[in-house]
């Protein structure tokens, strides 16, 4: 259980709330739109596959509910979600102004401290002023004028995958062949980590984010604490190499920041390093993979797809429709009151259902349609939450968006008629969504 679930647990169970019988019901999910609790696994088979109709059903009984499984109150619709990122109230972390003791949470497990004291330096955890300078270090790296040009080179790539792709037989697995490769390559080459090491990089990666699954278990921690360290003492060599031998790569830039300037720690180095390789593949293979999905179904629908063309409504539509981060979560950091009624004391976490937001009907008219019309027409349009929003937004989202772009582009321009091979399996990995695997035929 994560620091401070058990405290929610405690002040909201002393308020006399509990779960009644069941007023609403969507498969295994339950309702009681008095006492606005929910009971919904998130390993559901019915929600992993799909859990948008569940989250419609929130947003028209309970839009704000407490999730029994998870231990806190979320938000289901746009506004809240959106005004929630962007409120200085809320931050990742709250021991930077209090303490364990005194919010009532215990120690972490002992088995899990090397992970624990790795993410205490990530820029996704910490809060001004730590995250203001981090921030500030690596932010001009990933601004768009920055990332243009790598355009011709990330089109190069996905030419070549795709020339990979044709020897292999009538049906490959676009999520291993392609979708995966272009994000690792790029963030690879911008840092200037050696290609060659993607398969450790991958693995190493996989294992870490397990800790924020809905299925994490002994193994999935140990697992995360074994790659944390292999990661970092891979890191920790590479630093001093590159140290020897400094170019313009950004791994490069955060040496003479940490050498000349002093702005960062070792510790800071390594774990700001692990966190672009991951942060700079994992959530960009998934929409790569969503987005193929939705665009094959968008099409045998008679949607308009301009082969070699992704337009930018296109890739925020892909962003917004099935985006791969669905729950985001803040601490509150003072006492206050989130929504109707609902008190906070400091450390309380709050669930944000980004997944949620972006099919909500008031912003997003008939959310459930894939319609790359939307940017630009009507009030919030185009305005999803993919990205988070305040000063956690994504960092990486210029470098993401150019990668669905390119990537995109060159796979319909090249197989204007590839077709799924089966029906793709969502992988059960919430609060993360994509897939197992993309099986189609590219050259039918």
């Amino acid at each position: 259980m994560e620091p401070g679930v058990q405290g929610d647990l405690i002040r909201l169970a002393d308020l006399g709330i509990a779960l009644a019988n069941p007023a609403s019901q969507l498969g295994d999910m339950e309702i009681n739109p008095q006492t606005r609790r929910v009971s919904l696994d998130p390993r559901n088979p019915d929600f992993v596959r799909d859990p948008y109709p569940f989250y419609a059903e929130l947003q028209a009984r309970v839009p704000l509910f407490f999730w029994e499984e998870y231990g806190f109150w979320c938000l289901a619709k746009h506004a809240p979600v959106s005004r929630t990122l962007r409120d200085p109230r809320f931050g990742r972390q709250v021991l930077h102004l209090t303490t364990r003791e005194a919010l009532g949470w215990g120690e972490p497990a002992e088995h899990l401290a090397p992970f624990w004291a790795f993410e205490a330096h990530s820029l996704l955890e910490v809060e001004p002023p730590v995250h203001t300078r981090l921030r500030r270090l690596v932010n001009r790296a990933f601004v768009s004028r920055q990332i243009a040009h790598l355009h011709p080179r990330i089109e190069a790539r996905a030419h070549a995958l795709l020339d990979g792709l044709e020897d292999e037989g009538p049906v490959v697995d676009l999520l291993t062949g392609y979708a995966t490769p272009i994000p690792v390559a790029v963030i690879c080459w911008l840092l200037g980590v050696p290609e060659d090491k993607a398969i450790d990089l991958l693995a190493w990666s996989h294992s870490m984010v397990g800790m924020y699954q809905a299925r994490r278990n002994r193994a999935m921690e140990d697992a995360a604490v074994d790659a944390t360290l292999a990661f970092s003492a891979y890191m920790r060599e590479l630093i001093a190499s590159r140290r020897k031998d400094l170019g313009g790569d950004l791994l490069s830039d955060l040496i003479r920041a940490q050498d000349e300037d002093g702005c960062l720690s070792e510790e800071e180095l390594v774990t700001t390093s692990i966190l672009l390789l991951n942060a700079g593949h994992e959530a960009t293979v998934h929409t790569l993979g969503n987005g193929i999905r939705a665009l094959l179904a968008f099409r045998d629908q008679g949607g308009e797809l301009r082969a070699g063309e992704m337009s930018v409504g296109l890739i925020e539509e892909v962003l917004r429709f099935d985006p791969p981060l669905h729950l985001f979560t803040r601490y509150a950091l003072e006492p206050l009151m989130l929504e109707e009624g609902i008190m906070l004391a400091q450390g309380d976490r709050v669930g944000l259902l980004l997944g949620a937001a972006n099919r909500d009907p008031s912003v997003f008219p008939n959310p459930q349609t894939f319609d790359p019309e939307r940017l630009g027409v009507g009030e919030g349009a185009g305005r999803h939450v993919s990205f988070g929003g305040g000063i956690h937004y994504c960092l990486g989202a210029p470098l993401a968006r150019l990668e669905l772009e390119v990537a995109l582009s060159v796979l319909f321009s090249r197989a204007p008629n590839l077709q799924l091979n089966q029906e793709p399996v969502v992988a059960d990995r919430y609060h993360f969504r994509g897939l197992e695997s993309l099986p189609v035929q590219l050259w039918p």
